[in-house]
């Protein structure tokens, strides 16, 4: 098959994010990066666009540009990454839905609640795809952690507990000058008003739901700003109602030293229960109630047909990152192999626009109630 003509809005220089989507789309083939509107600026537009060996009348110094030029072309671009800061995410999303363009969005949906309204009307109304990277979902053990818990492995639910702990923010780094990371998810005029709930938070929220099949009812949020002069939480605690009758816990921390990336959840049942670690990415441990742990590796005796569709090297070969985004891209281009081709795409495992609702459902929430000294808020 020939590779996916894909398009790229933001990711240029120095934008860590850019370069995990452009090795995750190229991993199994699947796509071929043509196109370009990589910078904020014309001239580091183009600048980004040439040291990835675009063509020049390619790289392009606005998306609106890109998007009306590339919808224009008879090799024109068929999908496009957006990998903006948050606030820039709804904006080149509409423009290429609207010329029947898939799009291939970063997390989270938008920086405001209006931004995700209008995206949501414009993907109802588009003829393509909508597809948000929580890139956490196509881990091989997660696939094997939900199609458990669904075939009733651990019985009803009883109690799910997220965390992501990290401590790149302990400081006040976007204050140094240097930090561009630092500085945009820290502006609530870039991020939006969530900071380690809206950034890490929604990541979290996400897996919990993805795995448990569940959704979250209600919170009560107690969230800080830590660093003084920070605009944004940088720590939040939230109490969780799910439907069902299940409880949990979220924490989601930017000020946790020691901690690098430490996605972990659990989730136990009647029956057992699960624990799988971000770090340690390739083992999914599984306690039915009254026996010894059991380890369940990727690749392993215990994988199941769910783990091993998304896996790619022989047991104790680690599998992180960088394939789980892979996943979601080669996910995706299945489904818009399927959409161009006039069947009905299989997205049940590729984060969508409802993902994107319910992510800021949960920001919202979450702010709204630690306003209001973590009172219990409806989502």
């Amino acid at each position: 098959m020939e590779p996916i003509r894909l398009g790229m809005v933001g990711g240029g220089k120095d934008a860590f994010i850019g370069g995990v989507h452009r090795i995750a789309a190229r991993m199994d083939g699947q796509f071929e990066l043509v196109a370009g509107a990589l910078s904020s600026t014309p001239e580091k537009a183009r600048e980004s666009g040439a040291a990835l060996g675009l063509a020049p009348d390619r790289c392009y110094g606005s998306f609106e540009e890109m998007a009306e030029a590339e919808a224009a072309r008879s090799d024109g671009i068929r999908a496009v990454s957006i990998v903006t800061p948050n606030h820039m995410h709804a904006g080149p999303a509409i423009a290429f839905l609207k010329r029947g363009i898939h799009v291939i969005c970063d997390k989270p949906l938008s920086a405001t609640m209006a931004q995700a309204e209008a995206l949501a009307k414009a993907v109802g109304e588009a003829q393509a795809l909508f597809i948000l990277t929580h890139n956490y979902t196509g881990y091989p053990m997660i696939r094997q952690a939900r199609d458990m818990v669904a075939a009733g492995d651990l019985g009803a639910l009883r109690v799910v507990q997220v965390e992501y702990p990290q401590d790149w923010l302990t400081e006040a780094a976007e204050q140094s000058g240097d930090n561009k990371q630092a500085e945009w998810r820290t502006d609530p005029e870039r991020s939006g008003a969530g900071g380690s709930i809206g950034d890490i938070g929604t990541h979290a929220h996400n897996l919990a739901c993805f795995v448990t099949g569940l959704q979250v009812q209600s919170l009560a949020a107690d969230l800080q700003s830590f660093v003084p002069g920070r605009r944004v939480d940088d720590n939040a605690h939230i109490l969780l109602r799910f439907d069902g009758g299940a409880r949990g816990m979220l924490w989601a921390s930017q000020v946790a030293p020691g901690n690098e990336n430490g996605l972990r959840l659990r989730v136990y049942g009647e029956k057992g229960g699960l624990d799988w670690a971000q770090e340690d990415p390739n083992y999914l441990w599984f306690t039915p109630f009254g026996e010894a742990k059991r380890l369940l590796t990727r690749g392993g005796a215990g994988a199941n047909a769910s783990a091993n569709a998304v896996s790619r090297t022989p047991g104790g070969h680690p599998e992180g990152y960088l394939e789980g985004f892979a996943n979601i891209y080669t996910g995706a281009a299945g489904a818009i192999r399927a959409a161009d081709a006039g069947e009905t795409p299989d997205v049940s495992l590729l984060p969508g626009l409802q993902a994107g609702l319910d992510g800021m459902r949960f920001i919202s929430a979450a702010i709204r109630s630690s306003q209001d000294d973590a009172a219990w808020v409806t989502l």
